[in-house]
């Protein structure tokens, strides 16, 4: 069918209308008028489709930063992880700005003058990457077929799609991804260049179920600014070169040092290895009083290593949850002070806090949250919700660090 593109929706996808009916198309942009082929018509409200061809371009339209992601393949054979490769560097900021306002004004009420912001790649990337968005990601998880070929999967799929090159990750690991050789029995080759030491190969073997074996364990160096994070190879860090220093520059700009009190029983929740806790006691001095949560007991493990040097700073295992619900019941009345004049930073999963957080967070009252988020729809809901206890949304900026993707991470905050 042929489809006039009118609008961006969430999840790198784009919004038409046929006889009515919406439907959601990959691979095109606002504006355009596109020959696109149904690809789900089972639902009542919508279909999908995906662009074969392209009638009238819209001028944000430029060649795909990748070849192997690029309009001549037929849909089922282009790679996916690049989504919006195939448009304007700054127009794909505007995108994800819209995604995000539209979601803050319906799901919140909220009407958001939010922009976001470019985060440049790492000085030893090539000469121009960070002018078209490539040459930043510093991890990637490469699939392998039945056959043993390795690449990345195709859009919305499981296809493993062979390819010769891969623009987005950074050029130490470019220059040794093994894309010509075949891993027999294998279920993943993941890569990762960290900031410290050379880049780690990890092929993951697959288990009795076909399902990928743990790696090895192995501890590498992540370095932010002057300081100096441990982690496993295969543990969460962030994707973009300069993501965990954007991050916990505007965590630390964020916190209002008036509400700040170093003495209250602040918490980093979903904390990983301590970054975040880390940038707070960064700001705030040796005298900060700070607990990192988080349920893999890897990375809590990492985070104490990580935080030794603040006396007050304590490292949790458990579920975000469970540990409120715990602090809820237990807290006595001075512990329930100290609670309330608290900060509370938190960088959930994709899937945002949820209801039982933020009912278990309102019910604590802290002074001030500051909300990482890297779904907009997710924070929008989660807004919501806080507002319900009487927070209001005091600060929002957001940070393109997924270049060429529609993905956008933002960093809320929420005061009485």
């Amino acid at each position: 069918m042929e489809l006039d593109i009118t609008n961006v929706a969430h999840g790198g996808i784009f919004v038409a209308r046929h006889e009515g009916r919406v439907v959601f198309v990959s691979d095109t942009l606002p504006g355009e008028r596109v020959r696109a082929r149904l690809t789900e018509a089972n639902h009542k409200s919508f279909w999908r489709a995906e662009t074969v061809d392209v009638i009238d371009a819209a001028p944000e339209r430029q060649p795909h930063v990748w070849a192997s992601a690029a309009l001549d393949r037929a849909p089922e054979h282009r790679a996916g992880g690049a989504e919006f490769g195939h448009i304007e560097l700054g127009f794909q900021r505007e995108l994800k700005r819209r995604v995000l306002a539209d979601a803050l004004q319906r799901m919140a009420g909220i009407e958001s003058p939010v922009t976001v912001e470019a985060v440049p790649v790492g000085e030893h990337a090539s000469p121009g990457d960070a002018m078209d968005g490539t040459g930043w990601r510093t991890r990637i998880s490469l699939h392998v077929a039945d056959d043993g070929t390795v690449g990345p999967y195709a859009a919305r799929s499981h296809r493993v799609i062979p390819v010769n090159d891969l623009p987005l990750v950074e050029r130490a690991i470019e220059e040794i991804a093994p894309l010509d050789t075949l891993f027999h029995n294998a279920a993943t080759v993941n890569l990762v260049a960290p900031s410290e030491g050379p880049v780690r190969v990890l092929v993951s073997e697959k288990d009795k179920f076909g399902k990928a074996k743990p790696s090895p364990r192995s501890v590498i160096r992540e370095r932010v600014g002057d300081r100096e994070f441990e982690l496993d190879v295969s543990g969460f860090w962030q994707v973009h070169s300069r993501a965990a220093e954007t991050l916990f520059r505007a965590v630390q700009d964020a916190i209002d040092p008036e509400l700040f009190d170093p003495r209250a029983t602040n918490l980093d929740l979903y904390g990983g290895v301590g970054l975040l806790a880390a940038a707070v006691g960064d700001r705030f001095g040796s005298s900060v009083r700070i607990t990192s949560v988080e349920s893999d007991p890897e990375a809590v493990n990492f985070a104490a290593t990580n935080l030794k040097e603040w006396v007050g700073a304590t490292a949790e295992t458990d579920r975000v949850d469970r540990y409120l619900q715990r602090v809820i019941r237990e807290a006595d009345a001075a512990q329930r002070a100290r609670l309330e004049a608290a900060t509370v930073v938190l960088d959930p999963p994709r899937s945002g806090a949820g209801k039982v957080v933020v009912d278990q967070l309102g019910t604590l009252a802290p002074q001030q949250i500051v909300y990482v988020a890297c779904d907009p729809v997710a924070l929008a809901r989660d807004v919501a919700l806080f507002a319900g206890y009487g927070y209001a949304l005091k600060d929002l900026r957001a940070f393109d660090l997924f270049p060429n993707t529609h993905h956008v991470e933002a960093v809320a905050v929420l005061a009485k």
